[in-house]
């Protein structure tokens, strides 16, 4: 599959599941005070941001580094990512991550990671860079608008959910997470595909 800049950014937006994390991100900011909620998820998306740049830029060095391959990568990505989508179309107690969720102030666990840049997150962004380096600016510019629209639904989190409403969350949770299980098998299949064409 050939990503552009709206389908890398598209990409990008379903995995990182702004929409998704409203939740998260009201149960983790439940004990910061009001007026400090916006800097925390400007913090946290800020950290997610960066994070998320060194795995694009270096990525590919890191496999090359590991004598990873292309196809492993869109393996075992689509594999991470299926799993997490699964967890958005069934949900778990736990939430898509699993993890507990602890009063205080968070510092980048659980909401930079892996709530924002996740495994899949962090798989795709390598993704894009080790199937086209040539389009690096494009792939930080889809990154760039991703992480502007995440940092804008975020702080308006407690607006959003009550405005939606825990049944309608619920369901587009429900429907990013069937969209996002059709992208990770096709991501394997184009895995598996690239694998035998090298035989």
């Amino acid at each position: 599959m050939e990503y552009t800049f709206l389908s890398a950014t598209v990409l990008l937006i379903l995995i990182t599941d702004p929409l998704g994390n409203i939740p998260i991100f009201i149960s983790c900011l439940r004990g910061v005070a009001p007026r400090r909620r916006a800097i925390v998820v400007l913090r946290e998306v800020a950290i997610a941001f960066a994070i998320l740049l060194v795995f694009m830029v270096l990525g590919d060095r890191f496999l090359r580094m590991m004598s990873l391959t292309d196809q492993s990568l869109r393996i075992g990505g689509g594999i991470v990512l299926f799993l997490i989508a699964l967890r958005m179309v069934f949900p778990h107690p736990d939430g898509p991550f699993g993890g507990d969720v602890r009063g205080g102030e968070p510092l980048i666990v659980p909401l930079a990671i892996p709530a924002l840049a996740g495994p899949s997150a962090l798989a795709t962004v390598m993704l894009l860079t080790s199937q086209a380096p040539g389009k690096m600016l494009e792939w930080i510019g889809a990154l760039t608008v991703t992480m502007i629209v995440c940092a804008i639904v975020l702080m308006l989190s407690e607006r959003i959910e009550a405005w939606l409403g825990e049944r309608a969350m619920m369901a587009f949770e429900r429907l990013m997470g069937l969209v996002l299980v059709a992208i990770s098998v096709e991501m394997m299949l184009g895995g598996i595909r690239s694998f035998v064409n090298h035989l």
